[in-house]
């Protein structure tokens, strides 16, 4: 392995570390669900999936790499779909958004669900 390809794996795998720190601080620090969960996917994936193509260019051999990018792949198609569905889940349960989210308009379309 090349001292650039040893660079480059470097910087990735610390670009997709910071990532997931930002995203394991959102966790701890945000104010409600719906806060966590938006740094949850957002950083969580981005910092997946960079550590991912680390892994596929550390690698350099196809089944490794067609492993790393269907696990991309799969977070990219996955991950919005269930933060989606988990917030929705947590709204309908009764989990209100933090005093400081001024626009709800979820509330709208809950109020239309339940009316009929």
């Amino acid at each position: 392995m090349s001292d650039i390809q040893n660079i480059a794996v470097g910087l990735i795998l610390l670009t997709g570390s910071f990532f997931a720190f930002v995203a394991s601080i959102g966790l701890l620090r945000l104010r409600d669900i719906y806060m966590r969960m938006h740094a949850a996917s957002k950083a969580g994936t981005l910092g997946s999936g960079l550590m991912m193509v680390g892994l596929a260019v550390y690698a350099a051999e196809i089944d490794v790499i067609s492993r790393a990018l269907a696990g991309v792949v799969f977070f990219l198609l996955t991950t919005p779909v269930s933060t989606h569905l988990l917030a929705r889940a947590a709204y309908l349960v009764g989990h209100k958004p933090a005093e400081e989210t001024r626009i709800d308009d979820y509330a709208d379309a809950v109020k239309f669900d339940r009316d009929g």
